[in-house]
């Protein structure tokens, strides 16, 4: 076991290991540490614990120090000279007539390195708006492509549900969505109903999952062939939360489907739930 603290860089960022140095430190306090970036202030967000040591990156690095008036009137300045180096990042765009849309500026805690972060549809030659900049702030200057789901996070927003998008809420890391997932959640296939603001598939078809999957476990699925009270048929419809199915019975397949509870049937031969390659083809870029 291994004492450490979990430090944040961003409101809603990962969260990142360091060694106290002996001294106790509690969630909500600001350390100075050194990163792979340069030196950066950042937000505890976990005090002191042991954690596992196969959960600790090594060589651990200790905090350089907890944060002093100093050091946060040097980290509210630096924040005080976003607004102006945004505008002259989007002004160093135009200028250079470059297909890139400006995101955010992030300086570190001793003005070592700025990062200018941007979208774009395709590659972008940069190197000529780096040296202009460079020759501006006369520092490390690194400009970053990110994709529309960092864009999300880092701009904010609101969901198809009224609240606060949850990348820019809580969310510390993206986690892998999948059409399949919306598939096995019955939802529809329709873009403008599984995608969140970003245009990428909503980061809440996670969040139930795991409840979805053990639910298919226990229930037919459409196609399946179960044994029921009335006999033998075929599944149509089945609600995985309230557990009921609509059964075609074999014994009159003119009349409407039959309802029925999962507990009440006997499962024969189940079936798969697939996404055919058009669907795959017309929603592929949801999952990028």
């Amino acid at each position: 076991m291994t004492e450490v603290i979990g430090v944040r860089f961003k409101e809603v960022g990962k969260i990142y290991y360091f060694s106290p140095k002996g001294l106790k430190i509690s969630a909500g306090e600001k350390v100075i540490v050194e990163t792979a970036r340069g030196v950066e202030c950042g937000d505890v967000a976990i005090g002191n614990f042991m954690a596992e040591d196969e959960d600790v990156v090594q060589p651990l690095k200790e905090i350089i120090r907890i944060a002093t008036k100093e050091d946060l009137e040097i980290l509210k300045n630096n924040l005080a000279r976003k607004e102006e180096i945004m505008k002259v990042f989007t002004e160093k765009i135009a200028e250079h007539k470059l297909n890139m849309k400006p995101i955010d500026v992030e300086c570190t805690f001793d003005n070592g390195k700025i990062m200018f972060y941007f979208t774009s549809e395709s590659r972008v030659d940069f190197r000529d708006l780096v040296k202009d900049l460079a020759s501006i702030y006369r520092t490390r200057i690194e400009l970053r492509q990110i994709g529309v789901r960092d864009e999300a996070k880092m701009l904010g927003g609101l969901g198809i549900c009224g609240r606060k998008l949850c990348c820019s809420l809580f969310l510390g890391e993206f986690q892998p969505v999948s059409i399949k997932m919306a598939k096995e959640q019955s939802l529809s296939l329709n873009p403008t109903k599984i995608s969140g603001t970003c245009g990428r598939l909503m980061c809440c078809l996670k969040y139930e999952q795991d409840s979805y999957e053990e639910l298919l476990k226990i229930t037919p699925k459409v196609g399946a062939l179960v044994e029921t009270a009335e006999g033998r048929g075929i599944v149509t419809d089945a609600n995985l939360l309230t557990g009921v199915l609509k059964i075609q019975l074999d014994k009159n397949k003119e009349a409407a489907p039959v309802t029925f509870k999962r507990g009440d049937v006997k499962l024969l031969k189940d079936s798969k739930i697939r996404v055919n390659r058009d669907e795959i083809a017309a929603l592929k870029e949801l999952e990028d």
